[in-house]
């Protein structure tokens, strides 16, 4: 009956690492969307009044016909580049809705599944294992590797390529010192960004002032901007820069005043200047961390998970294996740098790659205990079975009278050892 119930496959605890999967194709609607609906509202705009200019003007005795039909065939101009506009909109939803049925029928092979053990489910976890690996990748910027494992698992429906895409490009602009193509960015998601709240977001390197108010990416793109200017020293820069801190950073001097006073205390500081804060604001390091306030900001408004869904995964797996021991401050005796890791299994915990992010998850909770019941202390703090250290001793050539620590080698007194009790 318990392995019944241990093998017995939930879909819904499935679901709860897969939300992404269908909440990202909604958000690329949703603002395709948006998009297609402002270009009607521009353009229709436009025309109206363009319509009935040319209405007015033709209607006047004076009126030069040859500048009616020149204005009418400007607005059926304009009317084709609407829509133009309208049928790339329209097939980017149209592609958005197969990827979303892709998924849908991705999701919905599990509850054809009874068990953990069905051949079906063993294929399915495999192709979502894929999944969590190219968005590790597109996560970090490995978009090649990452789209020719999509193309080779046939799985291309079922990750978002083009939008990480996107973002590494932008996120490397700003770390190459370009803040061009972030603004462009702002611009886009412009109405977006101001609803959007990231006050829960800590950017690092960022005044606490910074941390409770809505998305400050532009506001910080545009400070940028700025100090680059300043940093030149040159006259027409320093001009220049004055016209863009009025245009720019002053309009925000009340929800950003320490920023605001620092760009202006800025100018009367050299770039080699050490005073603090403005030999921090001239640091190139603050290129990463615009790179990194983009990279959060952009995935709060796709509704993106902050860190890679395989480190999601892993820390729940993570979780189930950790004990106390694990991040002990004596080493492991299964740990990599043990003598006897040639032929003993590796914890996953204790190993270098998965050990910082094993750091922050909880312990298991273990209800049967699977240690030996004969444990015993050794002078030097390391615990082992008395009848596995007995062995081991016996085999080393040691006499009765002594025992010899298996990890290190110490040899102590039989008589010396201390019994062990759980508790």
């Amino acid at each position: 009956m318990a392995d019944h119930i241990t093998s017995k496959l939930n879909p819904e605890s499935h679901l709860i690492l897969d939300q992404p999967l269908l909440r990202l194709p909604h958000e690329l609607l949703r603002k395709n969307f948006k998009a297609a609906h402002l270009a009607v509202e521009k353009d229709t705009t436009l025309l109206k009044n363009s319509l009935k200019e040319t209405t007015e003007a033709s209607l006047q005795s004076s009126s030069d016909p040859d500048t009616v039909v020149q204005n009418l065939d400007a607005m059926i101009a304009r009317m084709r580049g609407l829509k133009r506009k309208l049928t790339t909109y329209a097939e980017e939803e149209s592609r958005i809705h197969n990827q979303s049925a892709s998924r849908i029928r991705h999701l919905g092979e599990l509850y054809g599944m009874q068990s953990l053990e069905d051949v079906k489910y063993d294929a399915w976890s495999r192709t979502r294992l894929d999944r969590l690996l190219v968005d590790y990748l597109l996560r970090y910027g490995y978009k090649d590797s990452a789209r020719e494992l999509a193309r080779e698992k046939q799985i291309e429906d079922l990750v978002d390529v083009d939008t990480f895409v996107q973002m590494s490009r932008i996120r490397e602009n700003l770390r190459n010192g370009s803040v061009t193509e972030a603004l462009s960015w702002c611009t886009e998601n412009k109405k977006e960004l101001r609803k959007m709240d990231v006050g829960h977001q800590q950017h690092p390197g960022y005044p606490p002032s910074l941390q409770n108010l809505q998305s400050n990416l532009e506001f910080m793109l545009r400070f940028q901007q700025f100090i680059e200017l300043v940093r030149t020293k040159d006259q027409t820069k320093q001009i220049e820069s004055i016209a863009h801190a009025r245009k720019y950073l002053l309009p925000f001097k009340d929800s950003y005043p320490r920023e605001v006073q620092q760009a202006c205390g800025l100018l009367a500081f050299p770039p080699s200047s050490r005073a603090d804060p403005y030999g921090d604001l001239y640091s190139p390091s603050r290129w990463s961390t615009l790179a990194h306030l983009f990279t959060t900001t952009h995935n709060s408004l796709l509704s993106l998970p902050p860190v890679p869904l395989l480190h999601v995964a892993l820390s729940a797996g993570l979780s189930a294996l950790k004990t106390p021991s694990c991040h002990s401050l004596h080493p492991s005796s299964i740990s990599p740098n043990s003598s006897l890791s040639v032929t003993t299994s590796v914890c996953p915990i204790c190993s270098t790659e998965l050990n910082d992010l094993a750091r922050n998850v909880p312990y298991a909770h273990h209800t049967k205990s699977h240690v030996e019941s004969d444990l015993v202390l050794l002078g030097n703090g390391h615990v082992y079975g008395r009848q596995r250290l007995e062995e081991y001793s016996r085999k080393a050539g040691l006499p009765a009278t002594s025992v010899k620590d298996l990890r290190n080698g110490e040899v102590f007194r039989a008589d010396s050892v201390k019994k062990v009790y759980i508790s």
